[in-house]
C-alpha cells in the first residue's frame, strides 16, 4: 500500500505544482504536459511488460527493483536544472511505476481467494486514496508559505518513503517463487512505447506554437505503429499483451470502461488546478483542497463498497458509480461554459460528486478485472 502510494501522491502533487514548474524552469505549456506526459507514456507502454516481470523473477524482487528505480529516478527530478531533464527523468520514473504498480495488485491477488478479493482491494484502494488527498492539501500549503523552488521536495519525499517501503516488503512480504519462466516481450514494449509516444506528441503539438504542422503525421505515424503492435503480439509465443484475454467479456469491458473513465479524469486533473492558479488566480494552498473531497470519499467508501461489490458483483457500482461521475463532469464544463468562477459553491461540490462516484467505481473495476481472469495471468 506505501509503495503504491508513492506514484498516487507524486502525481495529485505535481498537478498543483505545475505552475510553480514552469515559474521556476521556464518551461513553456508544451513541455509542462510533457513533464506530465513522458511518466503517463513509459507507465502505459511498459506496464504489461512490469507484470510479466513479476511473473518471471518474482512479484517481490520485481517489486523492490521497481520501488529502487523509482527512488533513484525521483531523486534526479529533484535536482533537474531545466525542463528537458526533468522530462527525461520522470519518463524512468514511469518506468520503475509500471513495474511497481501490477505488482502492489498481484501481491495482493495472491493472498486473498478470489471472495474476499473486493475487500482487501478496497482497503488498498481506500489508503492510496487518502494519501492522494493528503499530498496537494501539505503541497499547496508549502508551495504557497515557500515558494515556486519548493517543488523540488515533491520529488525528494520519495527517498525515505521508498526506503521505508522496500524494508517492509523484504520484511513481511514472504519470498514468491516465479510462477513461469516466461520471457520478456522487449520488442512488443518498444513498438508500444513508439506507438503511445507519436499520438501523445501529436495531440500535444496541436496546441504548441510552431510545433502545429507535425499534429496530423505525428498521428497518423503513431495509429500505424499501434496496427504494427498488435500485428506483432498477435505473431509472439509469448506476448507483452494475451490478446485472447480479451475474448473474456468481463475483462474486455472493465479495460474499456478504465480506460474512458481514467482518460477523462486524468485531462481534468491536469488541467484544472492550472486553470484555477493562473486563469482565476487561486492560492496553491487553496487549489490544494481540490482533491480533498475526491480522495476522502474513495478512502472512506472503497472498503465498503468493495465489500458490497463481492456480494452482489461489481457490474451495478461500475455503472452506477459511471454515472454520478459523468453527472460530475457535466457540472464542470456548464461551470466553464456559463464563466462562473466560484471554487467553494461550484467546483468543491462537483469533485466531491466526482469522488462518490469513483468510490463505487474504483474497487469493483479493479475486482472485477482481476477475478476474470486466471491466477498465473493477475501480474
Amino acid at each position: 500500500i506505501l509503495a503504491s502510494a508513492l506514484g498516487f501522491i507524486d502525481g495529485s502533487i505535481l498537478a498543483i505544482a505545475t505552475p510553480a514548474i514552469r515559474v521556476d524552469l521556464g518551461a513553456s505549456f508544451a513541455e509542462a504536459q510533457w513533464i506530465s506526459n513522458s511518466y503517463a507514456l513509459t507507465l502505459s507502454a511498459l506496464i504489461l511488460v512490469g507484470g510479466a516481470a513479476g511473473d518471471r523473477f518474482g512479484l517481490r524482487h520485481a517489486f523492490v527493483a521497481g520501488i529502487a528505480l523509482f527512488i533513484a529516478a525521483s531523486l534526479a527530478c529533484a535536482v533537474a536544472p531545466n525542463p528537458t531533464v526533468l522530462i527525461a527523468f520522470r519518463a524512468i520514473q514511469g518506468i520503475g511505476a509500471a513495474i511497481m504498480v501490477p505488482g502492489s495488485l498481484a501481491i495482493i491477488a495472491k493472498a486473498y481467494p478470489k471472495k474476499e478479493r473486493g475487500r482487501a482491494i478496497g482497503i488498498w484502494a481506500a489508503a492510496s486514496a487518502l494519501t492522494t488527498a493528503l499530498g496537494p492539501v501539505l503541497g499547496g500549503v508549502v508551495l504557497s508559505a515557500f515558494g515556486d523552488g519548493i517543488w523540488r521536495a515533491i520529488f525528494a519525499i520519495n527517498l525515505p518513503l521508498g526506503l521505508v517501503s522496500i524494508y517492509l516488503l523484504l520484511a513481511k512480504v514472504p519470498a514468491d517463487a516465479p510462477t513461469e519462466k516466461r520471457s520478456l516481450d522487449l520488442g512488443g514494449a518498444a513498438l508500444a512505447t513508439l506507438a503511445f509516444g507519436a499520438l501523445a506528441y501529436g495531440l500535444t503539438s496541436m496546441s504548441s506554437e510552431g510545433e502545429g504542422q507535425m499534429s496530423g503525421p505525428s498521428i497518423a505515424a503513431g495509429t500505424v505503429l499501434l496496427v504494427v503492435f498488435i500485428v506483432f503480439e498477435r505473431r509472439q509465443r509469448e506476448p507483452m499483451i494475451d490478446l485472447s484475454l480479451f475474448r473474456v467479456g468481463a475483462f474486455a469491458g472493465a479495460n474499456v470502461a478504465t480506460f474512458f473513465l481514467y482518460f477523462a479524469l486524468s485531462a481534468n486533473l491536469f488541467y484544472l488546478p492550472m486553470l484555477l492558479i493562473a486563469g482565476w488566480r487561486l492560492s496553491a494552498a487553496e487549489v490544494g483542497f481540490i482533491f480533498l473531497p475526491l480522495s476522502v470519499l474513495i478512502a472512506l467508501m472503497s472498503g465498503p463498497v468493495g465489500q458490497w461489490s463481492d456480494r452482489i458483483g461489481p457490474r451495478f457500482p461500475i455503472a452506477s458509480g459511471s454515472l454520478v461521475v459523468a453527472v460530475a463532469f457535466t457540472g464542470l464544463a456548464l461551470l466553464a461554459y456559463a464563466g462562473i468562477h466560484s471554487f467553494w459553491w461550484g467546483v468543491f461540490p462537483l469533485m466531491a460528486l466526482m469522488g462518490l462516484g469513483m468510490a463505487l467505481v474504483v474497487s469493483p473495476l479493479s475486482t472485477a478485472v482481476m477475478t476474470a481472469v486466471e491466477d498465473k495471468d493477475t501480474g
